[in-house]
């Protein structure tokens, strides 16, 4: 008579196999956790500090706002954070140097990080074939002949203490700060090549949450767009 063994050998489980299956090693989740980085950052989401008062009352100074990339459809009335680094920051972004700069300058590419790029944050309120005016015998903005009032502006602040009359090309946006008396915006620039106008393409994103202060912690979607501008009808570019 021959003995037989009290348990029968049995195939180990898949949780066991998963288990025993090799970690992988520190290097490969470095890799991992970069990849993720770079692209939430290039096309998800990203985080702007606001380091100037040209919007006050509605971002203050040392806000923190995350801005969002995707589906960005840029309306008037929409805040939006842009590189302005050739319209409103005096022409081409400055490379870090040498051989070892222009390796560290494709390195930060890869993470949405553009060495010498001015982003600004400002309110559009023209787009293209739209005709702004400043300002008419009430002391208002008119777009496309219509009269505007924006109560997002700061206490006491004028639409604009500069005169202006201009058409917005198609493909292009007119941008002014809330605190209109110290916003360095299209006005500032209405000599320059292109009038002051920001491509669309320069557009970064519109600011979807403020999170710090956290006293401050706030969504940006009733206060990060004036629907009354939005619902002007759009002008014909005369």
């Amino acid at each position: 008579m021959t003995s037989e063994p009290e348990i029968s050998p049995q195939a180990p489980s898949p949780r066991a196999a998963r288990r025993a299956r090799k970690p992988w090693p520190v290097w490969a989740h470095v890799i991992l956790a970069l990849v993720l980085v770079a692209v939430l950052r290039n096309f998800v989401a990203q985080s702007f500090y606001v380091p100037s008062g040209s919007m006050i009352p509605t971002l203050q100074v040392g806000d923190r706002v995350v801005v969002a990339k995707f589906g960005t459809d840029v309306r008037r009335g929409d805040i939006v954070v842009f590189d302005g680094t050739e319209i409103f920051g005096g022409g081409a972004r400055e490379p870090w140097k040498g051989t070892l700069g222009q390796v560290a300058s494709s390195i930060a590419g890869v993470f949405g990080i553009n060495p010498g790029e001015k982003d600004y944050v400002k309110r559009v309120i023209g787009v293209g074939g739209d005709r702004i005016v400043c300002c008419d015998a009430a002391g208002k903005l008119t777009i496309n002949g219509q009269s505007v009032t924006e109560p997002y502006l700061a206490a006491g602040e004028s639409p604009s203490q500069t005169p202006f009359d201009v058409v917005v090309p198609p493909g292009r946006l007119f941008m002014m700060g809330d605190n209109r008396g110290n916003s360095a915006d299209s006005r500032a620039h209405l000599g320059d090549p292109g009038g002051g106008m920001v491509p669309l393409a320069d557009v970064i994103g519109s600011p979807l949450v403020r999170y710090w202060p956290l006293g401050r912690l706030d969504g940006m979607s009733s206060i990060g767009h004036s629907e009354d501008l939005a619902r002007i009808p759009a002008g014909d570019g005369k």
